[in-house]
């Protein structure tokens, strides 16, 4: 099977009858810890893999934006230069990051572009902040922004136009991403460090086969309960308070909103402390580390389900001490990522199918990888 590449290039040309100036590929993500973090300015610890989007862009003489979708045969045309109006699915995206060049002044004129990806859609694996970051390489056709730039754009176009309160770290590990290491990125700064992963250490994402979609979860009031208790406590975001002073504030506070916070400040001590235990092979902290994020994310943020527990469970199980599982992503679904030593990835394979088998549902993926690198543009 060709990967998204080939298959934007391919539809390019079979849709406008020509070869494209350029192709933006971006990668998707698993965020090994860090969950709801990003946005209270804290610290995430997540890695580019192997499934991205591409984005296959020519020139248009008309002034028009006209977009062939690969994975869906379907189309789009608008006018960039036109205010913004959404439109069902996927279209929605490629108009809200014109529309955000074109508040800030940046003209893009018409383009033709195709679209094809393999991040699968609701995994929590974000397939949409490839698109945006791939969307934005493609658009700035001179190559004048950096990859900082271009994945706060894909961001602003998910929090202005969109209408989803995303934090900042998809878009930055997918312009970011190394291959063969994670990404501490400090949410605040954008400052970035690579987390390398030893040889004998994999990844392991298995989807739940349960899709989530962030806008109309409970993503963005979550959101705001954390920034009211910053608010409450005097400080510009959860990021500047530790557990002691959340724990003194404990009675002045909302118990839902606590609890929400609780998360939030455990979870970026977490974060540090895995940046750490990776590169040394520190099997023991690392399963310690996901366990007491996924029990927090299931008990104080109250974004798992019960069905998602139980793999997380199966699959810590499977790691015999040589690794963690936890939920993955924004949460009500989506996927479980597990960091295990290479020979027990295997087992951890094995069991998921065990999982899969006991709830009736027809395995999604399971899919053992290395972190990928990020954004790439091809023929620039």
């Amino acid at each position: 099977m060709t990967g998204p590449v080939e298959r934007a290039t391919a539809a390019y040309q079979a849709a406008y009858g020509e070869a494209p100036a350029r192709i933006a590929y971006t990668p998707g993500r698993v965020n090994l810890i860090g969950e709801h973090t990003d946005y209270n300015d804290g610290f995430v610890l997540p890695c580019a893999i192997d499934r991205g989007t591409a984005v296959a862009i020519g020139e248009a003489a008309d002034g028009m934006i006209a977009v062939t979708s690969a994975d869906y045969d379907e189309t789009d045309r608008f006018d960039p230069a036109a205010p913004f109006e959404p439109a069902p699915g996927w279209r929605t995206h490629i108009r809200a990051v014109s529309a955000v060049f074109r508040a800030r002044g940046m003209a893009i004129g018409g383009a033709r572009i195709a679209i094809a990806g393999d991040v699968p859609q609701g995994a929590g694996l974000s397939s949409s902040a490839s698109l945006g970051v791939a969307l934005a390489a493609a658009f700035d056709r001179e190559q004048r922004l950096d990859p900082t730039a271009l994945a706060l754009i894909a961001q602003a176009a998910e929090n202005d136009f969109v209408g989803c309160a995303c934090g900042n770290m998809d878009q930055l590990i997918a312009a970011h991403g190394q291959a063969g290491a994670a990404l501490l990125i400090d949410c605040r700064s954008l400052a970035t460090r690579p987390v390398p992963l030893p040889e004998d250490m994999a990844v392991l994402i298995v989807h739940s086969g349960i899709t989530r979609g962030l806008v109309d979860s409970a993503y963005n009031e979550r959101r705001a309960a954390c920034e009211a208790v910053a608010a409450h406590l005097g400080v510009a975001a959860l990021r500047d308070i530790d557990l002691a002073i959340l724990e003194a504030a404990k009675t002045a506070l909302d118990p839902v909103a606590y609890r929400r916070a609780r998360h939030v400040v455990t979870e970026n001590a977490r974060t540090l402390v895995m940046a750490n235990a990776m590169p040394a092979s520190d099997w023991a902290t690392i399963g310690r580390l996901m366990a007491d994020s996924h029990a927090s994310m299931r008990d104080d943020f109250e974004i798992t389900t019960p069905e998602i527990d139980a793999l997380v469970a199966r699959l810590a199980a499977a790691t015999s001490g040589l690794g963690g599982a936890r939920m993955t992503g924004g949460g009500f679904g989506g996927c479980v990522v597990a960091l295990a030593r290479r020979d027990r990835i295997a087992p951890l394979q094995a069991a998921a199918l065990d999982h899969f088998s006991a709830v009736g549902r027809t395995p999604g993926l399971i899919h053992a990888c290395r972190p990928s690198a990020g954004l790439k543009v091809i023929g620039a």
